[in-house]
């Protein structure tokens, strides 16, 4: 692909040895998003995939979401909850209700739908894949290379492109071509086996951490790709193994195994190394605490009315805690029970030491610190009306990264982008006729 765009060549100029400070320092003062200008053909579904491209999209990409006709991301379907559309209103080819699920993770996105089993659209995704500075997909490995839409067919017409796969086991090793789910993959990568309870069996943990841990490493894979490639103008080829992903994330579990020969035991909400790191029950429900140090439970002990506490030979250091936790948690407990959470928040806010209350989805909206960073946004829908939406976590100079666009419908954005391509209103109503978008 060539050098299309003076962003590019300006950033490529900039970034030589000491250039990258001297270009930030110097940028002029304007709104423009960090990825303004970068092109994104998005070629995946479900979460692992969908998070990524959406991460960059918050960042400012332009990612184009290409979907199954008639069916779309996998999301789409997955509910309850959905959101109805507002009454009377069809149009595209969504359902007549919007998944929560897809809401949350392709905001900043355009929809075009087409057809991989032609022909007719594997050149369309073709033509999108030459336009574009990274290609993003996360089906199982070597099957797009059997729709000539692989890294080393797409590099031939664009030779600078960053190719970004996301997989359940990567693409070299005995299980390269097995698929996998947030699901399987913590189960096989140790997550599920060290969540839970000591005595009850392993449990999922609420969120899907293994597709999230992906999509977040393919995002900096992708940044890292790009900074090169404005270095260096070529491109590359990104493996992304959600079973290495999750494998790196046992950081201290896998580190106590590979040099200790100690394997895991399930702690509840507790910490393998540190106590007390957990939560409490009180009067009323429950508290979680967080003891990093000899100091901060010092501080804990006396905040509780039992200083003693942090002179005794049982629980003076984090070593005598870790040997005599039950005994530490059985007397936190009782103590605990004595008063409800506001009580606590009240006598431990200011002293010292991490504390916070364990919080339903209600309650963490309603925290005052959801509040004042507006972490919930309203955002108009053409479908729906409005739907509300946990807004992009990255702040760039006390600016939160915008919401440009709500998550589209499926195929939102298929003539425009056809249009795009350069094919006539003519040609486009020959392919949806051929059933090809």
């Amino acid at each position: 692909m060539l050098l299309r765009s003076s962003i590019f060549t300006a950033c490529r100029q900039s970034l030589v040895p000491g250039g990258v400070r001297k270009r930030f320092l110097s940028a002029p003062a304007t709104k423009q998003l960090p990825l303004a200008g970068v092109k994104i053909l998005d070629l995946t579904t479900a979460l692992a995939g969908p998070s990524c491209t959406m991460y960059l999209a918050d960042l400012g990409a332009e990612v184009i979401k290409l979907e199954v006709p008639k069916k779309g991301d996998d999301t789409r379907s997955w509910g309850p909850p959905f959101v109805p559309h507002k009454e009377g209103l069809q149009t595209w080819e969504s359902a007549q209700r919007q998944s929560t699920y897809y809401l949350a993770v392709n905001r900043n996105k355009r929809s075009v739908t087409v057809n991989l089993k032609s022909p007719k659209g594997i050149e369309i995704a073709r033509k999108l894949a030459a336009q574009s500075d990274i290609v993003i997909e996360n089906q199982i490995a070597g099957k797009l290379d059997t729709l000539g839409l692989g890294h080393e067919e797409l590099k031939k017409t664009n030779p600078e492109v960053i190719y970004c796969s996301i997989t359940g086991y990567g693409q070299t090793g005995p299980y390269r071509t097995w698929p996998g789910y947030d699901a399987v993959i913590g189960g096989e990568a140790g997550l599920v086996f060290a969540t839970g309870e000591p005595d009850r069996a392993p449990v999922r943990p609420g969120i899907p951490v293994t597709d999230l841990s992906a999509g977040y490493n393919a995002a900096i894979a992708c940044l890292g790709a790009y900074v090169q490639k404005l270095r260096t103008g070529k491109g590359v080829y990104i493996d992304v193994s959600m079973f290495d992903v999750q494998v790196a994330a046992m950081t201290n579990l896998a580190s106590a195994w590979l040099n200790g020969g100690q394997e895991v035991v399930r702690v509840g909400t507790g910490h393998s190394n540190v106590a007390p790191y957990q939560v409490f029950t009180v009067k009323d429900g429950y508290l979680m605490i967080g003891i990093g140090n000899d100091i901060q439970f010092a501080r804990l002990a006396t905040a509780m009315g039992r200083p003693e506490w942090a002179d005794s030979k049982l629980f003076k250091t984090n070593a005598d805690r870790m040997k005599n936790k039950l005994s530490l948690v059985e007397l936190m407990t009782e103590v605990f029970m004595s008063e409800n959470q506001s009580t606590w928040y009240e006598r431990f806010t200011g002293k010292g030491f991490p504390f916070g209350m364990v919080n339903n989805m209600e309650q963490v909206f309603n925290h005052p610190q959801a509040k004042a960073r507006k972490l919930a946004v309203d955002v108009p829908h053409p479908l729906t009306g409005s739907v509300k939406m946990v807004g992009p976590s990255i702040m760039y100079d006390g600016e939160r990264m915008p919401i440009r666009k709500p998550p589209p419908g499926l195929g939102e954005d298929t003539v425009e982008i056809l249009k795009e391509l350069g094919l006539e209103d003519e040609e486009i109503q020959g392919l949806r006729k051929d059933r090809v978008v």
